[in-house]
Formats: C-alpha cells, structure tokens, sequence
C-alpha cells in the first residue's frame, strides 16, 4: 500500500443549495464530514489508511523529528549510538534527552505523545463506524477489526516502551458527546491488553496481502514476540518466532544494504515495512521518510541539516579481531577519523579490520558514500568539535531513486523484519542455555553480512576500507559471553535504526553501558560533562506536563507522573 494523504473530501456529498427559508438552520455545513458519511466500506478504509498514514510518525501536528518512527532521538541520541549533531545552537532540547536532564515541558516528548495518541484514535474511530457500515460482510468487519487493532498495539507499544505508565484507550471508551471520556488513568500495566491487540491481529490476518505496507499474520505474530521480548517472556515468544523462521516465507536478503535501499523496498526479508513515498502529490514530499529530513550531511546535495552525527563509540564497536567482534574491548583504541583536519589536509582512512556493516551504517572520510562520491570530511560536516566528524547513512537516498526537496525520500522503513526475529530467537535461546542454538542463530547473522557482494567498494571494485569478518567457530564458552555476542550483534545489525536506547533498557543494563559510554565521550564532546545516566529513573521519559494538566477530570489529574519527574 502506497502511502498517500487521502482527502476525505471525496465522502462529502455535493453542494447544497439553500433554500430562503428555516430550513438553513438545519443544513449541514459544506465542508464538514460526520460520522454518518463514512459508515461504509470505502469510509472505513479511508479511515484504517489515515490511520496507517500515521506510522512514519508525521501528521499529528507536531514537528516531525519529534516523533519519527524511527525514533532516531530517543533510540540513539539518548543512546551511545549517536550524537544530537549540528551545532550547540541547533535545536537545544535535543541535547538535553542526549545528556539525561529530562524534563516534563521538553516539547519533544509532548509531540511524541500527541502522535502516539492521534494514532490510537485513528484506530479507534475505525472500529466504531465500522460498527455501522452496512455495506460490509462479516469477513471484512474481521479483517478491517484485525488490522485497525494491530496498528492500536503498534501506537500503544510505542507509548509504553517510551514512558511505561501510560493509558491504554480502546474504542469502548471513546463517547463523542462526552470530551473526557478519554481521560482515564495509567496507573495499570497495559501490556497484556497490547498483547490481546496482537494476538486478535495474529488470529485473524492473511499471511499475505495483495497490498503492501498491509498488516499480515507474521507482522502480528512478529510484534507479539517483540513484546513478549520487552517483558522477558522468553517461553511465549519462542514459538512465535520458531513459526516465523519455520515458515519460510520470509529469508535474508543477499546483501545488508537492501535493507537501507529504495530499489529494494518490500524485499523478502522484511516482515513490515513503513512505506514512504515522494512525487505523490503530498506537498513537499512529506510522505518521503520526513521525520528523518534532518539527518543528512551538513552540505553536499542535502545542503541540510547535520543531525543525528554516529558516535566514536558506534563506529569503534565495528572493528573486528579474526573476524570477531571485540565484544569488551571495542572501545579501547578508536577508528580514525579525520576531526580538525581541513579538506585539504592529506587523510588515509583506518587501516585495521574492521566489519563491513560499519560502512553500510556511517558516512566517514576518504569512503564512498552511496553513490554520490566520497564523504569529503569536514565540508559535510558542520561543527566537527561538537559532533565528530561522521554522517548518518542508512536513511539518505541514492541518485536514481525518488526523492523529494533534498532530502524527503522513498526509502522504507524495515520496522520488523526477519534480521530482528532471528536475534531475537537467539536471545531466547541464550536464556534457555542453548548456547549452540545461539551461536548458529548469530552466525547467520553474520554470514550474510561477510557476503563480499555487498561491501562498499571503491570505482576500481577494490574494497574501501579492510574488512574482516568470520562466524563464530567456536562454542560459546558461557551463557555470560552469549548474551554479550547476541546484544553486541544486535547493535552492529541495527545500529542507527533507533532501536538502541530501548534494547539497553529491556537488556537491563542501560546504566552500566551509558554512563560507561559517558565518560569516554565527554573527553571528545565536552557538553556530556555532567550527564549521568540515572538508574531507576532514566529508563523512562518523564509524561509531558502539558498532558497531565489536560488530564484534569473534576479538578483531579487522571494521569500521574512517572517517579522522579515531579
């Protein structure tokens, strides 16, 4: 399913001509669309596509980044995987989510809620004129009812992962006559009603739709797992993920840029994909991937914006020792990198082995970035001394492919894809003790990754830098080093994707790895002195103030601050 804005314009009825009489009084306003003009099948899937429109995380009203689905704010620059990037000056609120000072009125985690909850709503307001849609067989209502509540546990598992005690509203609660039907409490642990909205999703859904960017059977089954994951329900999630695996529907793709390419979008590896789309009629392009439209080179064709900057930390997690990741060692000695020299200055790149992935995920100097040259270093780059001298990658575009403006682009986003399942049966398998499962889980992993098609080359075919990387030929030997192989891997696969700050919080070791990050770092970029990460506090981000205060029912807020936030 392409993502377009659908105009709803289409469902009213032509223009109405008044009469000079009381009957004006009563006429419904040109323009105005009810309830009653979408009760059928084409109004209800009007709705269920806004309500699917929403997953790029743009169109709720508030500033895109603040609520992209990749999460690239909350999942890597409060993580050790980016930089805020640009300069000091440069979106100031940002630095404090990266440096751990998180306060209620940060305008970004109130445009994250509001999205979250627009998005709910969408859902919502599908299942209840759906109630009266004549027009439709049972079998439709079921597969409408399934899909509109596979993107409801999608909205409310963003909001949970985000701030843990939040509401969960379904479409029973909703009275338009009544505005604070809505406000209910979030004293109650939501997810096993996330867990019911999957699992009625995964009961109902074809395994293929003709349509892509469609909810299917193992998109459900496969965000089930994932919340399974984030709740240590290590026995619940195996077999979902078992059948997944087992069905064969789904198989790597050959090379790992396929899953970062528009050429490749829809490829057989992924599960569900965010569908973005340009030169569709939207203005601006603002279904092209726009809540990453800051996240290019400082210059070069993007000529914008400089953010989302890949830490030392991050690239130096890529080097490799016989092919191996150095899993406790990585941050000892960095990756070189060109900071403070000029273009003109000479540079050789890093000469050690380092794995192919790294060149897949960050832009550095001296290598080719996509197809538009080599990175040229600090003219791509506004403030090296603030942000390091690397560049964001896997959501640029590449000549050929559409793009809008400079930077809106068709490039999907892999929400789930096959990658993410078999890690994550690794985890399970590390839990259980079943370390030769996980080695083999992994390993697939990384043969695909050591697939030399696919490495960064350079116009000779030679490649661009000296990758090293082998599968492990040895058993684990504890269930400690397991752990640590399957998280390490789990960062260099999707490193960049957002999904870093919460796989360190359900990991449970955030504070270890941040604040151990932290103090390394600060002696590069001086404006982390001070940040802590804080233990039992920082997990979560703080309810936005402004939502607590709407909360207000009978002079009583219905929603309460998470602990240490107020």
């Amino acid at each position: 399913m392409n993502k377009k804005i659908f105009s709803l314009a289409a469902f009213l009825t032509a223009s109405l001509f008044m009469a000079c009489g009381d009957e004006f009084l009563t006429t419904k306003p040109k323009g105005v669309l009810n309830q009653k003009d979408l009760e059928s099948r084409q109004g209800v899937d009007a709705l269920l596509i806004a309500a699917y429109s929403l997953l790029d995380g743009v169109g709720s009203g508030n500033t895109a980044w603040h609520s992209a689905i990749t999460n690239w704010v909350y999942g890597a620059v409060a993580a050790d995987d980016t930089y805020k990037g640009t300069d000091a000056g440069d979106q100031p609120e940002i630095t404090f989510i990266e440096t751990y000072n998180w306060l209620p009125t940060n305008t970004h985690f109130r445009g994250k809620w509001r999205h979250t909850y627009d998005g709910v709503a969408r859902c919502n307001d599908v299942l209840q004129v759906m109630a009266n849609a004549k027009d439709m067989t049972a079998a439709e209502k079921a597969q409408v009812t399934a899909e509109a509540r596979f993107l409801r546990g999608h909205y409310h598992f963003e909001a949970k992962k985000m701030w843990n005690k939040v509401p969960y509203i379904d479409e029973k609660m909703y009275d338009p006559s009544n505005p604070e039907s809505t406000k209910v409490s979030n004293k109650e642990d939501i997810w096993p009603k996330i867990e019911a909205d999957f699992k009625a999703a995964y009961d109902v859904l074809p395994v293929n739709q003709t349509q892509k960017g469609r909810a299917t059977k193992f998109a459900a089954g496969a965000y089930l797992a994932k919340a399974y994951m984030f709740q240590r329900k290590f026995a619940q999630a195996k077999p979902l993920l078992d059948e997944i695996i087992a069905s064969n529907k789904y198989t790597l793709a050959p090379l790992i840029f396929d899953n970062f390419n528009a050429a490749t979008n829809n490829n057989g590896e992924s599960i569900f994909e965010v569908q973005m789309s340009v030169n569709d009629g939207s203005p601006g392009g603002i279904n092209g991937n726009n809540g990453n439209i800051l996240n290019y080179p400082y210059t070069g064709p993007w000529n914008c914006c400089g953010f989302e900057q890949p830490s030392q930390n991050l690239v130096n997690a890529f080097q490799t020792q016989n092919g191996l990741p150095l899993l406790d060692t990585y941050n000892n000695v960095d990756v070189k990198n060109d900071e403070g020299l000029s273009a003109a200055d000479p540079f050789t790149p890093h000469t050690g082995p380092l794995d192919p992935r790294l060149d897949h995920t960050v832009g550095r100097r001296g290598i080719p970035y996509l197809d538009h040259g080599f990175h040229t270093g600090k003219p791509w780059v506004r403030d090296q001394a603030y942000a390091g001298p690397y560049s964001p990658k896997k959501a640029v575009w590449s000549k050929g492919f559409s793009h809008a403006t400079n930077r809106n682009n068709s490039n999907n986003y892999r929400l789930l894809r096959l990658g993410h399942v078999i890690l994550w049966r690794a985890e399970v398998a590390v839990e259980e003790n079943d370390l030769e499962k996980a080695r083999t889980l992994i390993n697939q992993i990384r043969t695909r990754a050591a697939n030399p098609a696919g490495f960064v080359k350079m116009s000779d075919g030679s490649q661009a830098a000296n990758y090293v990387i082998s599968t492990y030929s040895s058993p684990f030997a504890s269930q400690v080093i397991a752990r640590n192989a399957v998280q390490f891997e789990t960062r260099l696969e999707f490193g960049m994707e957002g999904h870093r700050f919460f796989d360190l919080v359900r990991w449970g070791i955030a504070d270890q790895v941040l604040n151990e990050y932290v103090a390394k770092e600060k002696t590069k970029r001086t404006y982390l002195n001070g940040a802590t990460f804080k233990k039992g506090l920082n997990e979560y981000y703080p309810i936005p103030q402004a939502e607590i205060i709407n909360s207000t029912v009978a002079g009583a807020n219905t929603l309460t601050q998470n602990p240490g936030y107020n």
